[in-house]
C-alpha cells in the first residue's frame, strides 16, 4: 500500500520502519516520524494493529509476530534500515502452551526461542536478542519514544488537579520500592495507600491491576505509581498510561498517578490530561535521583 504525498515522494531519506502491535500507540508513533518529514514503512503484527493504521503509512503489510523472517523481508523490500517496535502483544500469549504453534512462526523465531533464549526467556533478555537478531541482518531497532517526545512524561505536576499531602507523601514513600520492584523484573507499578501497598504489577498488567487495587482498597484517593525499570531498553515495552487508565483508576477509586520523567509515555497526552482533569484524577511526573 502507498499513500500519495509529499512523504511518499522523499527520495532524500530512508522510511522509517514500524513494526506495530496493538493500541493507539502505533498511530500517535506514525503521526510523529510523518511531522518529523521521514516516510512510515509499517509491518503490522497480524491480528493486533490498528485497522486505522494501514492508512497512516507511506508502505504497509502484515506479517505474524513471530515470523522473523518476514520481518526482515519486507523491510528489505521497503528499504528499512531503522525501525520503531511499539504496540501491546498481550503478555498473557506468552504462557499459551501452544504459543508457537498458533502464531506460525518461521525456521528464524524457532531457533532464537529454543537456542538463543532457551535457558532465559524474560522480557528484557528477549527483546536484546531479538534487537541484535535483526541488527545483523540490517534493521536496527531504536528507541520507540523517538518521534513522540510531545507524549512523555515530563517532571512536576501536569494536571490542573493537584495531588494532596497524603499523596504526595505515598508518591515519596513508595518510588524506592517502586525501583526495587522493577530492578527484580517483576513489574512496573504499584498502588499504595497511606504508605501501605495494596497491589503490585505482574505478568497480568496494570489495567487488570488498578481493578484488584480498587477492590483491595474501598477507600477512595490511593495512588498508582508506574516506571521503567532501572536500565530498561527503551527500544520497546516502554511503559504507557491512556485515557483508559484515567477511566480505570476514576472506577476503582484511585486519585493520583506517579510517572517516571522521560520513562513513561501518555499516550494522546493531551487527552490524557483533559480526562484526567475531568474525573478528578492528579498526574505527577517523578525524576529519578
Amino acid at each position: 500500500m502507498t499513500l500519495p504525498g509529499p512523504h511518499a515522494n522523499r527520495a532524500d531519506a530512508p522510511p522509517i520502519g514500524l513494526i506495530a502491535g496493538q493500541g493507539q500507540l502505533p498511530l500517535i508513533v506514525a503521526q510523529g516520524i510523518r511531522a518529523a518529514g521521514r516516510r512510515v514503512a509499517c509491518i503490522g503484527l497480524r491480528d493486533q494493529f490498528s485497522p486505522e493504521l494501514p492508512q497512516m503509512c507511506d508502505d504497509f503489510a502484515e506479517a505474524g509476530v513471530i515470523q522473523l523472517g518476514r520481518w526482515l523481508r519486507l523491510s528489505r523490500r521497503f528499504g528499512i534500515t531503522e525501525a520503531v517496535m511499539v504496540g501491546r502483544v498481550a503478555k498473557a500469549r506468552m504462557h499459551d502452551p501452544f504459543r508457537m504453534f498458533r502464531q506460525l512462526p518461521d525456521w528464524r523465531a524457532i531457533n532464537l526461542w529454543y537456542r538463543k533464549l532457551r535457558h532465559d526467556r524474560r522480557s528484557a533478555t528477549l527483546l536484546t536478542v531479538l534487537a541484535d537478531d535483526l541488527a545483523k541482518e540490517g534493521l536496527v531497532l531504536i528507541d520507540s519514544t523517538t518521534y513522540i517526545p510531545d507524549h512523555m512524561a515530563s517532571e512536576g505536576v501536569m494536571t490542573k488537579r493537584q495531588p494532596t499531602d497524603e499523596q504526595r507523601g505515598d508518591i515519596d514513600f513508595g518510588w524506592p520500592l517502586l525501583k526495587q520492584v522493577g530492578s527484580l523484573d517483576i513489574g512496573q507499578a504499584i498502588a499504595v495507600r497511606e504508605k501501605d501497598v495494596i497491589a503490585v504489577e505482574a505478568v497480568e498488567g496494570t489495567d487488570r491491576m488498578i481493578v484488584r487495587a480498587g477492590e483491595l482498597c474501598r477507600r477512595k484517593g490511593w495512588t498508582l505509581l508506574k516506571t521503567a525499570r532501572p536500565g530498561h531498553d527503551m527500544r520497546a515495552d516502554v511503559p504507557t498510561i491512556g485515557v483508559a487508565t484515567i477511566e480505570s483508576m476514576a472506577r476503582a477509586g484511585g486519585g493520583c498517578i506517579a510517572v517516571g520523567v522521560g520513562r513513561v509515555i501518555l499516550v494522546d497526552r493531551p487527552a490524557v490530561l483533559a480526562a484526567a482533569d475531568r474525573l478528578g484524577v492528579a498526574i505527577v511526573g517523578v525524576r529519578d535521583a
